[in-house]
């Protein structure tokens, strides 16, 4: 994360190839947060929106949207190898490959260690705790578990910032409890690596730019797909020694805790879990209106079934929550944390985030009189331009082509129905019109033989 202007510029994960960009508009229709546009014949993003959800990733019909990752050899630079593993991982493949099958060929691949992450979950859960006991606004409380819901919350949902509950994620804080105990075992602090496997590009961007923390002690993500596939192929031509990983104390409920309900189901009051991020949205509009009340606990998830359905999942959704159901069964039992606030080893200056600042993306001007102006020209616009949202300006809503408009990035004459008129009135030439839609759609288009 850096300082740019005065403001912070945040990490994103979603790059767009244009060389592969055929200017669609999927992925402008399917992001949820308005984030996209396309100019010159390309889909372009608007960062200061996006949340790296992932939902372009997944429409993009012509896969001109990317995973910028770390590269694997960057493991080698560490003497010390951690693989950070979420249960998803061990989800993806066949039930009659074994955990030690798995974890052995994450140790053919290079890595030393390997530390299953949701073996943490009751440090979470104690800070969930201790940060409910002190929380003195309204609820409901929000869980920080899907770095794309909390950035969502920032940039669309502001007011809603102080809900969130300032507890690191299990990835982070199994980076610090792991690290901490190879430190005091010898290993030396500055040779040991520690690489998440992620399911997401979210949680890309979020170690690469945090938020609610200066840094995080995640040195390197690895795409969970790209991983995966080398996984396989070593297990499946029998290259691999079985292995044990470094975890203890994992459970069922810490297996269960990346999955839709996975968190709700321990916590205290009315728990309601909301999985997709346009579920989400929707929800979190009514939460905004005031017409949902007396929720005291939201576990909020951007993809379908959670974790197991993450963008860079090579598997079915459906049948990785159902191995993992499976795997539950022969873990201990859950362990409830109790109401006394009872320490469990829960390090609140290292697993606590700072305060969570809002970024709204509804900012029109940093100056507020001007602000309220361009606030003004939208609703004019708006009554101007026909409100059937046909993203043929090549942005996604009328409202978003108004917004474009006040901020200079585009033009009411962009409108197609608008620029019909102004053409039979003689307000614009044939010629105007079609340097107008080359603006858009690029002009290798020929929109002259088209419209005859």
């Amino acid at each position: 994360m850096k300082q740019e202007e005065g403001h912070t510029v945040f990490h994103h994960a979603l790059k767009i190839v244009p060389e592969l960009c055929i200017g669609c508009t999927h992925c402008m229709k399917a992001c949820p947060t308005q984030a996209i546009r396309v100019r010159n014949g390309l889909a372009e993003i608007f960062e200061e929106r996006c949340v790296d959800c992932g939902e372009c990733y997944k429409a993009c019909p012509v896969s001109a949207i990317i995973v910028e990752q770390d590269d694997f050899e960057d493991i080698f630079k560490y003497t010390t190898r951690v693989a950070l593993v979420p249960s998803v991982l061990i989800g993806q493949f066949p039930s009659q490959i074994t955990t030690e099958e798995i974890f052995g060929s994450l140790k053919k691949l290079g890595f030393t260690h390997i530390f299953e992450i949701d073996s943490v979950v009751e440090k979470v859960q104690e800070g969930y705790h201790r940060f409910r006991e002190a929380f003195e606004g309204s609820k409901p409380l929000i869980s920080t578990f899907c770095p794309a819901i909390v950035r969502l919350i920032q940039v669309r949902f502001p007011s809603m910032v102080e809900n969130l509950i300032r507890v690191k994620p299990p990835s982070d804080i199994a980076a610090l409890h792991f690290k901490e105990e190879l430190v005091g075992k010898g290993y030396a602090e500055d040779e040991i690596g520690m690489f998440y496997v992620t399911p997401c590009a979210a949680k890309i961007a979020s170690i690469k730019s945090p938020v609610g923390e200066d840094r995080s002690v995640v040195n390197g993500v690895i795409n969970m797909e790209f991983l995966y596939n080398k996984m396989l192929h070593i297990i499946l031509n029998k290259e691999v020694e079985a292995q044990e990983s470094e975890t203890v104390n994992l459970t069922s409920k810490g297996i269960l805790w990346s999955l839709t309900r996975g968190e709700s189901r321990h916590q205290l009051g009315r728990c309601l879990a909301v999985d997709g991020i346009s579920n989400v949205t929707q929800f979190l509009e009514r939460l905004e209106e005031e017409e949902e009340s007396n929720i005291d606990f939201l576990e909020l998830r951007a993809c379908d079934e959670s974790c197991a359905g993450g963008v860079l999942i090579s598997g079915n959704r459906f049948l990785t929550v159902e191995r993992l159901n499976g795997r539950a069964k022969k873990l201990p039992a859950i362990v409830s944390i109790d109401n006394t606030g009872t320490s469990r080893g829960y390090n609140h200056n290292a697993y606590d985030l700072q305060p969570i600042a809002p970024r709204s993306m509804m900012v029109l001007d940093r100056d507020r009189s001007l602000a309220l102006e361009k606030m003004k020209k939208i609703d004019e616009l708006l009554k101007v331009l026909p409100g059937i949202d046909c993203a043929a300006c090549g942005s996604p809503t009328c409202r978003s082509l108004a917004e474009d408009i006040v901020q200079d990035r585009a033009a009411l004459s962009w409108c197609v129905f608008l620029q019909e008129l102004y053409l039979r009135k003689g307000k614009i030439t044939l010629d105007e019109a079609d340097r107008i839609n080359a603006t858009i759609w690029g002009k290798d288009r020929d929109y002259r033989s088209q419209s005859k």
